[in-house]
């Protein structure tokens, strides 16, 4: 991935995390399924793709896979992320009230 090339990336990591880690993920989907954690986003460069997988290990967690997608799963992910990038905008204004 060079400089400003936008993938989307699935990380994944052992244990299910509760929501409140979805604020250290933040733009990234969070899904748990048999005690793991399965984050999907875009990640914008190789810096931004580190900061993501410093966090995983500051937080102590085990990171099992990372996987960039093909373009047609690209394709999906903004199509999907459009709606939850909304719903996360809305959860977060609620919660600054």
């Amino acid at each position: 991935m060079g400089r400003g090339t936008r993938m989307v990336y699935r990380i994944v990591v052992r244990s299910e995390l509760s929501e409140w880690y979805a604020a250290a993920f933040e733009g990234m989907q969070i899904e748990t399924k048999d005690g793991q954690t399965i984050l999907t986003g875009e990640i914008i460069d190789q810096p931004h793709l580190f900061g993501i997988l410093d966090r995983i290990n500051g937080l102590g967690l085990e990171l099992l896979r990372v996987q960039a997608l093909t373009e047609d799963a690209h394709s999906s992910y903004a199509e999907g992320g459009r709606e939850l990038k909304a719903a996360y905008e809305t959860q977060k204004q609620s919660l600054e009230w």
